[in-house]
C-alpha cells in the first residue's frame, strides 16, 4: 500500500467530528507509512486532512483543476500539487494513482467521486479497496440506495462485496487490507 486515495469535503460548516476523523486519519495514514492523494483543496476537511498529513512528517499528493488554482482554492504546502484541465481528469488521476479509495463525509462532489469509482470497479476499471467512512451514520441513506439496488436487480449480490463500509477511521486501514480481491474478471458479470 503505498497511496490512498481520499475524498472529502471542501465545506468549513460542518461539524467539528468530522474535521477531528479527517485529522487522525492524516495521522494514522503517516504512521503507517502511506501517502494520500486527495483534490488538492485548503479548507474544509480537504484543508484539516492535508494539513494533518503534513504536519505529521507524511507525503500528500493535490490533484486539482486548474480553474480552482484560479480562485486560490488549493492548499499551498503539499509534497506536491497536481493541476489538471478538468474535472473529469483530476477524478481519473485521483483514482489510478492510488491504491485504494476511501470516503470521508461529503457533498454531492464527494458522493459523485465515490459512485464513479464504485461503478468502475463494478466495470473492472478500478480493482482496489473503496472504503466508505460512515462517521455518525452520515452515508446511512446512500448505503441503503446501494443495498434496494442489489435487491431490485440493477446490481448482482456479488457487487455488494465493491465497498467495505466502517463508522470509525482507525478502522479504514484494516479494511483496506481485509478488502475481497477484485480484478479484471468482474467484467464477465458487470451486468445483470
Amino acid at each position: 500500500m503505498q497511496n490512498i486515495c481520499v475524498y472529502c469535503a471542501s465545506s468549513t460548516q460542518v461539524k467539528q467530528s468530522y474535521f477531528e476523523a479527517a485529522a487522525q486519519l492524516g495521522e494514522l495514514f503517516v504512521a503507517a507509512g502511506v501517502s494520500a492523494v486527495y483534490g488538492g483543496g485548503s479548507v474544509g476537511l480537504m484543508g484539516c486532512f492535508a494539513d494533518s498529513v503534513l504536519n505529521a512528517g507524511g507525503n500528500i499528493i493535490g490533484i486539482i483543476p486548474r480553474f480552482m488554482c484560479e480562485e486560490e482554492w488549493n492548499h499551498g504546502g503539499l509534497t506536491e500539487l497536481i493541476i489538471v484541465e478538468t474535472m473529469h481528469e483530476r477524478k481519473e488521476k485521483m483514482a489510478f494513482m492510488a491504491d485504494a479509495a476511501v470516503a470521508l463525509p461529503g457533498g454531492c462532489g464527494t458522493m459523485e467521486e465515490l459512485l464513479e469509482v464504485i461503478t468502475w470497479k463494478q466495470l473492472g476499471i478500478f480493482t482496489n479497496p473503496i472504503i466508505i467512512v460512515n462517521l455518525d451514520g452520515y452515508y446511512d441513506s446512500l448505503i441503503a440506495m446501494l443495498e434496494r439496488a442489489v435487491e431490485e436487480n440493477f446490481m448482482r449480490q456479488i457487487h455488494k462485496k465493491i465497498w467495505t463500509v466502517v463508522n470509525l477511521v482507525e478502522d479504514v486501514l484494516p479494511a483496506i487490507h481485509n478488502s475481497p480481491a477484485w480484478d479484471k474478471t468482474v467484467r464477465k458479470f458487470a451486468a445483470i
